[in-house]
């Protein structure tokens, strides 16, 4: 038997498929995802004394394409394209429903139509895609929920509006399609491989989906420096997986993970691809982060990682981007060349209030440099400010640490 909380999972990890393949068959987001969501209500009606399906893909998919149907034929078909949907779909059997497999990557494309604003291109694809909620997806933008919410909104009228197709574009498109599309993918990842909510660290299939798109892109374009770049950063941060969290769930910093635990094969190849990016010589932001990674895959132990090189990348990676959050990065791999006071001082300029990874940065320099009751402070406005359990009870060890320091 299934309870509400569980039904609720399985539809987080399957809601992006089921929206990507009602799209392709209707034709209208919103008509994807409001059949999706109707399924869900079914399923928590009929679930908990059924159990759940063997496929509960194709159950979403088969329930939610009804549910479709009915609304279109209720309020009178909207147009051509959705007539003929119906009118396929009235032959088509459960077990012919299938997943395409670049459904998602259609969709993608969809929403990073150049008519829409970066910010709700990747937005908007987050929420279709891996089914973040969106006040998930607003923790990730650092905007509100309302903001975000009408950020959404709007980028799905404006999709309706415009007519934008439902199709991977020509090959004389893609390269000025690719910029929303990396960084879709890669905050996609960023959530999987640290949830901004819940009670694990990790929220795996979100983690795997990203990879999996990752790939597909690569397949699409494969003499894309920055695909190939955006892959290898993927695969060497997804390498650390097993080795990030203990067999509580407990957060395991970087300098104490098991590396025997890391994946010998992801490492190989996202090295091998970092290697493939140098030698075509067009370096870009993802081949960078991508080379930081192979930096930290290389070092046997912490303590013999090449900060100098790490901090040298760093310096280049900003010659392409002067995101705050590089910024943050950087000044962490100052302090690990020794320069605590002055990687500090470096983060108290920048313009991050209300990220809690820079009060966890700044806890654990003002930490290294003895300021314990400021330390402590700081791993508690960090704690305050991520709603992900596992992270919170990490920062709240890190700040009783540092009270007892202090005494």
């Amino acid at each position: 038997m299934a309870d509400d909380r569980e039904i609720a999972e399985i539809f987080k990890r399957e809601s992006g498929r089921a929206v990507a393949t009602l799209v392709r068959r209707f034709g209208d987001i919103d008509v994807a995802e409001e059949a999706v969501q109707e399924a869900f209500v079914e399923a928590v009606r009929r679930w908990p004394a059924t159990g759940v399906p063997p496929s509960t893909a194709g159950w979403i998919i088969t329930t939610a394409k009804n549910r479709a149907i009915d609304r279109l034929r209720r309020e009178g078909l909207r147009d051509d394209r959705q007539t003929e949907a119906v009118r396929l779909l009235d032959r088509v059997e459960p077990h012919e429903i299938e997943i395409v497999e670049d459904d998602q990557l259609r969709l993608i494309f969809t929403c990073c139509h150049p008519a829409l604003e970066v910010n709700a291109q990747v937005a908007l694809t987050l929420r279709l895609i891996a089914g973040l909620q969106t006040d998930e997806i607003a923790r990730a933008f650092l905007v509100s929920e309302t903001t975000m919410a009408q950020r959404l909104v709007r980028a799905k009228r404006k999709i309706k509006a415009a007519n934008i197709p439902y199709r991977i574009p020509g090959d004389a498109e893609l390269p000025n399609r690719l910029k929303p599309v990396l960084a879709v993918i890669y905050l996609v990842y960023n959530e999987g491989h640290l949830a901004t909510s819940g009670d694990q660290l990790i929220r795996h299939d979100v983690a795997d989906e990203a990879v999996r798109l990752a790939r597909l892109l690569a397949a699409l374009m494969p003499d894309e420096p920055e695909v190939m770049g955006l892959l290898a950063l993927i695969l060497l941060t997804e390498s650390r997986r097993r080795a990030r969290t203990d067999s509580n769930g407990e957060l395991i910093r970087l300098p104490d993970q098991d590396r025997s635990l890391w994946n010998p094969s992801l490492i190989e190849e996202g090295q091998d691809l970092v290697r493939a990016c140098l030698r075509r010589n067009r370096p870009g932001p993802y081949q960078i982060q991508a080379a930081i990674a192979a930096v930290h895959s290389d070092a046997p132990t912490a303590e013999e990682t090449d900060w100098r090189q790490i901090l040298t990348l760093y310096d280049q990676l900003l010659g392409f981007t002067s995101s705050p959050i590089v910024k943050l990065n950087r000044s962490i791999a100052l302090a690990e060349t020794g320069e605590v006071s002055s990687a500090l001082a470096a983060i108290d300029r920048l313009d991050l209030g209300d990220y809690h990874l820079l009060h966890a940065t700044r806890g654990d320099l003002l930490e290294r440099l003895g300021r314990f009751e400021e330390a402590a402070q700081a791993y508690g406005t960090a704690a305050a400010l991520t709603a992900n359990a596992a992270e919170q009870e990490h920062l709240r060890k890190s700040q009783q640490r540092a009270i007892g320091s202090a005494k």
